[in-house]
Order: C-alpha cells, then sequence, then structure tokens
C-alpha cells in the first residue's frame, strides 16, 4: 500500500495590529476572552476549552496546561491583561468548574453547565470576527485540511 506524502506547510500567524483588531470585533465577552487567552498564551483551541478555575495560580501568574499536545501537562506564564479578562468572564458566570463553560439558556443554566463551549461554535465566531475586520489569513487552529483517499498498489 502506498500512501500520498503529508504536506506540512506553515500556519499563517496573525500580527500584533491583527490580532488587536480579531480581539475588538468580538462582541460577546466570552469570544474576546476567548481569542485574547488563545493568543497570549499560545494555546491550542482545546486547551483554551479545557481550561478550569483550579488550573490558574494567581500568585505566580501561571496556567496549569492539563492534557495538551501529546497528553503533556506544562506551565504556561499568565500575561497581566488576560487575567483580568478572564476575572471579568468569570465574574459574570460563576461556574465553579469551568472557564469557558457552554453558554446556552439563562446565567442559571450557564453556572451549572457540564461541558465546555462548543469547538464549532468557536470556530464559526472566529471566522466572523475575521470576516468583519477583513483579515484573509486562515487562523493556526482552524482546521482547513483536505482528506484524501488512500492509493493502493493492487486491487483485492
Amino acid at each position: 500500500m502506498i500512501r500520498a506524502p503529508k504536506v506540512q506547510s506553515l500556519p499563517d500567524i496573525l500580527s500584533v495590529s491583527e490580532i488587536e483588531r480579531l480581539i475588538g470585533a468580538a462582541r460577546k465577552l466570552r469570544y474576546r476572552v476567548f481569542v485574547l487567552t488563545t493568543y497570549s498564551m499560545g494555546l491550542r483551541l482545546g486547551e483554551t476549552l479545557a481550561l478550569e478555575v483550579g488550573d490558574i495560580d494567581s500568585a505566580h501568574r501561571q496556567v496549569h496546561i492539563r492534557r495538551g499536545k501529546g497528553h503533556k501537562d506544562r506551565l504556561v506564564p499568565l500575561p497581566d491583561l488576560t487575567y483580568q479578562g478572564l476575572r471579568a468572564l468569570w465574574s459574570r458566570h460563576r461556574h465553579p468548574r469551568l472557564l469557558f463553560p457552554n453558554a446556552n439558556g439563562s446565567m442559571n443554566t450557564i453556572r451549572h453547565a457540564s461541558s465546555p463551549m462548543d469547538r464549532g461554535g468557536v470556530q464559526t465566531a472566529m471566522k466572523k470576527m475575521l470576516a468583519v475586520c477583513g483579515i484573509k489569513k486562515k487562523p493556526p487552529f482552524i482546521p482547513c485540511a483536505i482528506p484524501s483517499p488512500r492509493i493502493c498498489s493492487n486491487r483485492a
């Protein structure tokens, strides 16, 4: 069985001014803080969604990322602006565990949500924010891979 080689291309990286425009284009606080957290700490989409209140060490200004790429844990520095944004978001929903709870329903429903925000919803919101800003680059955490069929040398 012969497989086509994987093409590894580097993602388009947004400049600081583009990220500022992107954060400013978010109409909802949860998406604004989500983008700020993801870019300021260099996190992946799933890592940001999985953040919990207990992962933040405000005394040492660090965030414990659990089960990141390769199922490895790591500590990431927490910038002051991101810390303030996370506190503002948490003070609104006051979920006992999740920083980005599923936002369907009333505030009482959000406070008792059992899952984080939807991955597809975040990606759709990100695409809309990029369109509003007029940025033509694809952010690194929006998947753009095209599946290719397997190539077989002999037929069974």
